[in-house]
């Protein structure tokens, strides 16, 4: 088991873990708190509150619980809790996320699927801000 909590200095933070499977920083919003990674690849990310940006002005809204559970592998994020979508003016669980390596991470929500380019999450979100190409720019 690996964890930001541990003793040990040489601990990884969140985002390097999910860099090293493949995925850009950005996955995740900023503030991150601790996070553990199981042996068994299953992971819990406390942010320590929900956290809610835009991906692209006039894009989608993310929306993230404190916790954030599910399992990591290569270029893939499996069994999604705490994370969704805002699908016109519903709130959907994301259920898995895929680096393919084509460029796209593909999200899934149930059986469908959106692609968005891997450079969107470059950087980590700040809540209450939205992506606009690759740029962090606060609603406040």
């Amino acid at each position: 088991m690996v964890s930001s909590e541990s003793s040990s200095a040489a601990a990884p933070s969140a985002y390097e873990m999910l860099e090293s499977f493949n995925f850009p920083k950005g996955i995740l919003p900023e503030g991150v708190k601790d996070y553990v990674l199981h042996e068994d690849n299953r992971f819990e990310v406390n942010l320590g509150k929900e956290c809610k940006f835009q991906v692209e002005e006039n894009g989608y809204y993310l929306h993230y619980q404190k916790k954030i559970t599910g399992s990591v592998e290569f270029g893939s994020l499996k069994n999604l809790k705490g994370v969704s979508v805002k699908i016109l003016f519903i709130w959907v669980g994301i259920s898995e996320v895929f680096n393919n390596g084509d460029g796209n991470l593909e999200f899934f929500v149930g059986p469908v699927s959106a692609s968005f380019p891997v450079s969107n999450f470059d950087e980590k979100p700040e809540c209450g801000s939205h992506l606009n190409n690759n740029r962090l720019i606060s609603d406040s």
